[in-house]
């Protein structure tokens, strides 16, 4: 990895392991290979600590987290407090929501994030899921894509080790977290076939055929097991390791259908974002394969339809960046009509240096295949083979260098068509609208220190940041 300037765990791998080792065998899974997975005693921490603090700006904003989930967001701000730049807080917050919002954001899903600084043009990085390969698979699983895509993003754009950023998913899983109006509300929607899995039922079930409530506690043990494996292995053992051996063997025994070879081909794809510039406006959307994006830049720039280019676009068979471009360019929209797509989170983040990361998670349906992956504790996503490919969307606008609006969106098929009136409202400096299915998560500027996040007022999430507007 390459070298990185921050720190964020007191305790070194050495300590790590040492006191891990002590833990007794009755909090540990023995796998194949001897080595050991399952609940850990030894967590890194009751808080983020060991960034500088002196790296943290002396004043103004130290940028700004708008989640679903609550938990979640502190943790993402809890990193730019501590100095971590925007893709150190968006790599942490998409990891804690692994935890409290597994429902959407479990580790077997994947995603997608829109990366943006100043003076470059935004990436867009996928982490889709693959459909497992094996035959005989009675509820078809998806690959885990989000630790080798936020890995990417981080690797390339963040200032902290990868690793540090586990630790506060880690302590959430261990000590237990407080479930979340959102998280309860997804628990609700899909009791009867949750409840059904003798796995699901022991995490999230309260003994009563019902399940967990807002307010009501949940520790995941087997999942903190399961990070902390990661954290001193890398994430590389999830895919070509032991641990990929591990979830393959529980994945195949919960009726999911994957092997080796499907976890070794999970990549991730980063390209060039879509981008397009109106009223001195360089607006910037998620790429291909996220079409989502597309279909929310078509929106901001003509008005019409995200779904039905979406549509278009999906029935044509194109899949490439340039062809994407082309159409926006040519203002294309299509028609036609998209089936039902699967649930969603977003959240977005912005830093002191005006950098901004655009993200959407989703497990290919609420709660993925309702089975968990063994001793991992992990929810097992759905498989992108059994259901359409869900609404990735996210936008970055920026004018003259200084950001505008950040802008990420769930809402299953209005998503897109969310994101790009958002990103027309912010254009125009007008309230964003909050109609329809679309859940809007936006942060919008006004010069890169002058930032407010906004959620939106129909969902139960957070915007937690420091601003410096001398309009309020």
């Amino acid at each position: 990895m390459a070298h990185r300037q921050h720190q964020i765990s007191t305790p070194d791998a050495t300590q790590a392991r040492r006191v891990s080792s002590r833990l007794p065998a009755s909090l540990m899974a023995s796998v194949a290979s001897g080595l050991l997975l399952g609940a850990c005693s030894w967590i890194p921490g009751s808080h983020l600590v060991g960034i500088s603090e002196t790296s943290a700006p002396a004043g103004g904003s130290i940028g700004t987290v708008v989640a679903d989930e609550p938990q979640a967001a502190l943790v993402g701000h809890d990193v730019l407090a501590r100095g971590g730049n925007a893709a150190d807080a968006a790599t942490a917050t998409a990891l804690a929501l692994g935890v409290t919002l597994p429902s959407r954001a479990s580790f077997g899903g994947g995603g997608a994030c829109l990366v943006s600084r100043p003076g470059e043009v935004a990436q867009s990085i996928t982490f889709q899921t693959r459909a497992g390969t094996s035959k005989g698979a009675d509820r078809p699983a998806a690959t885990p894509a989000d630790f080798r895509g936020l890995y990417l993003m981080q690797l390339h754009y963040g200032t902290v080790d990868f690793n540090d950023l586990i630790a506060p998913a880690l302590n959430l899983a261990s000590t237990g977290i407080t479930v979340s109006r959102t998280l309860a509300a997804d628990l609700a929607a899909v009791r009867p076939a949750l409840l059904a899995d003798d796995g699901a039922r022991a995490i999230f079930g309260r003994g009563d055929a019902s399940t967990l409530v807002a307010g009501d506690s949940l520790a995941q043990p087997r999942l903190a097991g399961f990070l902390e494996r990661i954290r001193v292995a890398g994430v590389g053992d999830l895919y070509n390791g032991a641990l990929a051996d591990v979830y393959v063997t529980a994945a195949q025994k919960a009726g999911g259908g994957l092997n080796d070879d499907d976890m070794r081909q999970t990549l991730p794809l980063q390209t060039e974002a879509l981008t397009t510039r109106q009223g001195g406006v360089d607006a910037s959307f998620l790429a291909p394969p996220a079409d989502g994006g597309l279909g929310a830049a078509v929106r901001y720039t003509t008005g019409v339809s995200a779904q039905g280019t979406v549509a278009a676009w999906r029935a044509s068979g194109n899949t490439s960046l340039a062809a994407a471009q082309a159409a926006l360019n040519s203002g294309r929209s299509g028609g036609g009509s998209l089936p039902a797509l699967p649930a969603s989170t977003s959240f977005v983040v912005t830093d002191h240096s005006g950098m901004a990361v655009a993200c959407v998670l989703s497990d290919n349906n609420l709660f993925g295949t309702g089975r968990i992956a063994g001793s991992t504790g992990v929810v097992l996503g759905a498989s992108p083979a059994r259901t359409p490919q869900p609404l990735l969307s996210a936008a970055v606008l920026r004018d003259q260098r200084n950001l505008r609006a950040v802008i990420a969106a769930s809402g299953q098929n209005e998503a897109a068509d969310a994101v790009g009136d958002a990103a027309r409202a912010a254009t125009h400096e007008t309230p964003i609208p909050h109609e329809g299915a679309g859940r809007i998560n936006a942060i919008l500027c006004h010069g890169n220190d002058s930032c407010r996040g906004s959620t939106d007022p129909r969902a139960a999430g957070l915007a937690a940041g420091t601003t410096n507007d001398s309009r309020n």
